[in-house]
């Protein structure tokens, strides 16, 4: 089932508890009330602002890193997956179906210093039987948002009336 507030969360932490009463027709206190609540049962598991890396001077290199992997008896994908974001430069573990069974995105100051980490480090663990590394370029699209046509001063909140 959707649920409307955590949509705009989503979309936009920022809002106030003002704000979000306001487009949801209810009050301040029922907001906070509710956001306690989807903190307290982890369905909110956090809040993070989403970087446009490619405008910072010096930022890191991304890659994703497809991995075949060999499941281990009773334990299936979960015990490499758990090996594999065990490491510093890992960002995020997906279970995928297809050709590769991982998804990786990983981040590393240099294109170099992601193929050392692949070589040395990801690819030598047992369950590992191939890799293929892709280095993201340009990011038109994250979390739902266009990276290409980011404007300070577009006011991209949404009001239900």
């Amino acid at each position: 089932m959707k649920n409307r507030l955590l949509e705009l969360l989503q979309d936009n932490c920022k809002f106030t508890d003002q704000e979000l009463a306001s487009m949801l027709n209810t009050t301040p206190e029922e907001i906070r009330k509710q956001i306690a609540d989807f903190e307290n049962s982890g369905v909110i598991c956090g809040y993070k602002a989403l970087i446009n890396w490619e405008k910072v001077p010096g930022s890191d290199v991304r890659a994703l890193i497809e991995l075949k992997v060999t499941p281990k008896r009773d334990k299936g994908f979960d015990e490499i997956a758990q090996r594999v974001m065990a490491f510093d430069e890992v960002e995020g573990v997906y279970l995928m179906a297809g050709d590769y069974d991982l998804a990786v995105f990983v981040k590393g100051d240099t294109i170099q210093e992601i193929a050392m980490f692949v070589a040395k480090r990801l690819s030598p663990l047992d369950s590992v039987l191939s890799a293929s590394t892709h280095f993201i370029l340009t990011k038109y699209k994250s979390n739902m948002v266009d990276m290409q046509n980011l404007s300070s001063d577009k006011d991209e909140r949404e009001c239900v009336v």
